[in-house]
């Protein structure tokens, strides 16, 4: 195995965690924005006030891009797995 070889799965697996990850940090993005506008808006101070819409937010993501996330994720895997003869050398 070369080092070219450990740098391109080194690079797949980066690219790939961002993919899976980043749905899930721009709906907790938006929805912390929408909520700090809220409070501007209204003159609230509370510094708690975005921690329960954003964990309802992002559970609510994953439920829906789960299956998605865990596809791909899965697949990188399986992809990794069919080559291992290839790597062990």
């Amino acid at each position: 195995m070369t080092i070219d070889e450990v740098t391109q799965i080194a690079s797949s697996a980066l690219f790939l965690i961002i993919k899976v990850a980043a749905p899930v940090l721009l709906v907790s993005l938006c929805v912390g924005l929408i909520v700090s506008i809220f409070q501007t808006v209204t003159s609230i101070q509370e510094q708690t006030l975005t921690f329960v819409p954003k964990v309802l937010a992002i559970f609510l993501a994953l439920m829906v891009l789960g299956h998605w996330m865990l596809g791909e994720m899965s697949g990188f895997m399986v992809e990794l797995w069919s080559d291992f003869s290839r790597y062990a050398r």
